[in-house]
């Protein structure tokens, strides 16, 4: 074993829409925490140079690079998906998505929502036995750029709103950004950048068989659910000034979903 040191509704808009060369065993919870956020390390850079290509498959390709002031690696996960802008923000609006197209997700609830652009979320990611889940809390914040569509989701880790539980590892430092943009009426590109401190004791074959399946099995499984019937015909909302302010889509209002 190794022990791992590792965000007034006004106007609406509708938009229509090689084999892994190096793994390290710091890569993995730059994976396992999904959506989290943190600000105790320097923000993760979208270009930088020192980002180095570890595996692509199909339309994924993942990067990772030393994260300043940390010995965990960040990592970044560049996707073009087959399924419209509006139906993979859809997805992002479902708090309840996490079990859909999270690898490894088990359990996930949102609370103390302001709106869809500042709220919080709660998640547990499983790890097989003997090891011990790790669990999440975080703040949600969601902007857009009104001249590219980009919207960025960026989570941050707020550890004092729900006390541990001893059957988790609580992740308290954690960084994620998920950055969503149209590329056509039926396909989006999402970039994933992440960086987690996963604390705890972990195996290597562990860390060697989740670094690529976590985000590429996720985003596989979002482009699948995106096409789900209750995230068709979704709207963005935008306020006055083209900022991203909710989204509407089928699945707020159907019963069971």
């Amino acid at each position: 074993m190794t022990l791992f040191k590792q965000n007034n509704l006004k106007a609406k808009r509708t938009v229509h829409a090689n084999p892994i060369k190096k793994i390290s065993r710091n890569y993995l919870f730059g994976l396992l925490g999904l959506l989290c956020t943190s600000t105790a390390f320097a923000e993760i850079p979208l270009n930088a140079p020192d980002w180095k290509e570890i595996e692509q498959e199909d339309n994924i390709t993942i990067y990772t690079r030393h994260q300043e002031g940390s010995s965990f690696e960040a990592f970044k996960a560049v996707a073009i998906l087959n399924a419209p802008f509006t139906n993979i923000m859809a997805v992002m609006a479902n708090p309840l998505s996490c079990l859909e197209w999270v690898h490894g997700c088990s359990k996930v609830y949102g609370f103390d929502e302001n709106s869809f652009i500042d709220r919080y979320a709660y998640s547990v990611n499983d790890l097989p036995w003997p090891f011990k889940d790790r669990d999440y809390i975080l703040k949600v914040e969601i902007t857009s750029d009104p001249a590219t569509q980009e919207i960025n989701m960026h989570m941050v880790a707020a550890n004092d709103k729900i006390p541990a539980n001893d059957d988790y590892v609580r992740v308290t430092i954690a960084e994620t950004s998920y950055l969503i943009s149209p590329v056509n009426e039926s396909q989006t590109k999402v970039i994933w950048l992440q960086h987690t401190d996963p604390g705890g004791v972990l195996p290597g074959w562990l860390v060697n068989t989740l670094v690529v399946d976590i985000p590429v099995k996720s985003l596989q499984a979002l482009e699948k659910v995106a096409h789900m019937e209750k995230y068709q015909n979704a709207e963005i909302i935008y306020d006055e000034q083209g900022h991203i302010q909710a989204v509407k889509a089928p699945f707020q209002t159907n019963a069971g979903n």
